[in-house]
């Protein structure tokens, strides 16, 4: 899951809904779901997601809509994945990139 955000301090919950082509209510149901979530908000009430909630929204989207976990499953790796480091989604952010990058040599031979 490529995530094409530029680097900032503060992402509005629209910047986050359209990165990951979903809507806004779904961002604020995994807020409420999950934990690892906690965006700030600023006067108006508006949330302001930070570059390490972005971080976790990307775990969040891969458990569910990739890997197809159901909410409670998804809840429990992250405990467990809390025990240890998270490397396995930068790893496989790594490994998607590599696959195609070797998909476009293989086009142009």
């Amino acid at each position: 899951m490529q995530v094409d955000l530029p680097e900032k301090r503060y992402y509005s919950i629209g910047e986050i809904a359209k990165a990951f082509s979903v809507n806004t209510s779904l961002i604020r149901f995994w807020e409420k779901e999950f934990d690892i979530l906690k965006p700030k908000k600023n006067a108006k009430g508006n949330r302001m997601f930070t570059p390490e909630d972005l971080k976790n929204l990307k775990i969040i989207f891969y458990l569910v809509k990739e890997r197809g976990f159901t909410l409670e499953g998804a809840k429990d790796y992250l405990k467990d994945a809390q025990k240890k480091p998270m490397d396995t989604l930068e790893i496989i952010g790594k490994l998607k990139d590599i696959k195609t990058e070797l998909q476009k040599l293989k086009n142009e031979l």
